[in-house]
């Protein structure tokens, strides 16, 4: 599965983000082609030169533009794009990306979004830097994208509104929930744009697992920092590891059938937020959701957040194959803005399921083999419940007697290999 991987350790802008993207193989020709659609035509240039910093060479790129005024409403910007032709998925994602930066903003500000007057990333060339990068994303085509802590840098930035400390005000709230690294550096090294684009893209911040790059990329800056100022990003491939190992046999006896899964160490991700503005009655339908969409698990356990406030955290585990899925109903299922991916490896017991005769009927016995050779088992409850409902009778006095008949069948059961 083809991934990207940001390494944005002396942070990152707009022109660094597309600099890193030519350097991954996207042609600038291709990005200028596309760009053409926009209506935009002879307001700006964009040229790409070999650079370095601080001995790390890489790409450079400037866009450039005579444009004095650069106010616009996150509206006009948006008819823009939508007027332009472009392929859906390419769109999808500059408008995505303006749209965080427009939410961003409406909360600073507190207006509705769709009164939102840009002024930095109103310019030109923010706008040329955001849709070149949906172009780029898009010609990459990749599955997952990963993103180590980012730096922010430190010190203080000129905003239209004033001046505030690093990082800008739309980049701390474009990065919430996001790790982040301070004062790495002295000045602004993430720009709304450069957060805006992360945000709108990376699937898991945290490094990957099991990833194979193939091509790696240096997208050079125009400042000049302490450290190297150059964004890292790396195109390769995540190894998609075989979770599950399985093998059905049948019992000689017609009353029982083993499925025994292999031993194995798998990664799994855990997705977690801290909602502290959600009524409790509305987690259960969330979790609901969320197992119906495969999730191997859901809880929820109280806490309590910055000024005392009492909240809950969700958490979620997920294996690869519906982690994106199940983010997206955390996310438009709850209150909360932002959540966490976690990778985290998963050891499974070899197990088996057996259906056992008893008494009362078929009931379903879990066993599982431990790394010593022994075996321990469960009946099911369900099965014990259901059984105890249609006898009238109370269910530990149900369960006792099944579980000694199960105790008793299995003794009797010759000893297999569990190798």
């Amino acid at each position: 599965m083809r991934a990207l991987f940001y390494q944005p350790a002396c942070g990152i802008s707009g022109d660094m983000h597309l600099a890193a993207m030519v350097e991954l193989g996207v042609p600038l020709d291709h990005i200028r082609r596309e760009l053409k659609r926009l209506p935009l035509d002879g307001q700006y240039s964009i040229e790409a030169k070999a650079d370095e910093k601080r001995g790390i060479s890489g790409t450079c790129v400037t866009v450039g533009t005579s444009e004095q005024h650069h106010h616009r409403h996150h509206s006009q910007i948006a008819d823009m794009i939508k007027s332009s032709g472009y392929k859906p998925d390419i769109e999808r994602r500059a408008l995505d990306i303006f749209e965080r930066i427009a939410v961003a903003e409406a909360k600073i500000h507190n207006v509705d979004v769709a009164t939102v007057h840009f002024h930095e990333v109103g310019a030109i060339d923010s706008i040329v830097d955001i849709v070149a990068a949906a172009i780029a994303l898009d010609y990459l085509d990749v599955a997952q994208v990963y993103c180590s802590p980012v730096e922010v840098g430190s010190g203080y930035v000129d905003c239209a509104h004033g001046r505030f400390p690093v990082p800008a005000p739309a980049t701390q709230e474009l990065l919430k929930d996001v790790p982040l690294n301070y004062g790495g550096v002295e000045g602004e090294s993430t720009t709304p744009t450069g957060a805006a684009i992360l945000s709108a893209t990376v699937t898991h911040f945290c490094p990957p697992k099991h990833f194979s790059p193939t091509k790696t990329g240096y997208g050079v800056g125009h400042k000049d920092f302490e450290r190297p100022n150059v964004l890292r990003v790396a195109l390769g491939k995540i190894e998609e590891i075989d979770e599950t190992k399985t093998f059905t046999t049948t019992n000689n006896t017609t009353n029982t059938t083993n499925t025994t899964t292999a031993t194995n160490t798998t990664t799994h991700f855990k997705i977690e937020a801290n909602i502290d503005d959600m009524p409790a009655e509305a987690f259960e339908p969330l979790l609901q959701s969320l197992f119906t969409a495969g999730a191997g698990d859901a809880w929820c356990t109280p806490i309590v957040m910055k000024k005392s406030r009492s909240a809950t955290s969700l958490s979620v585990l997920a294996d690869q194959s519906n982690v994106n899925a199940l983010a997206d109903i955390v996310l438009n299922q709850s209150t909360t803005i932002g959540l966490r991916i976690l990778p985290f490896e998963k050891r499974i017991l070899p197990r088996e399921t057996l259906h056992i005769k008893t008494s009362y009927g078929d009931v379903t016995v879990k066993r599982v083999v431990q790394p010593n050779g022994l075996t321990r088992w469960k009946s099911e409850h369900d099965d014990v419940s259901r059984i105890a409902v249609n006898c009238g009778e109370d269910y530990q006095s149900v369960k006792q007697s099944i579980d000694f008949q199960i105790e008793d069948y299995l003794r009797k059961q010759p000893k297999k290999d569990n190798t």
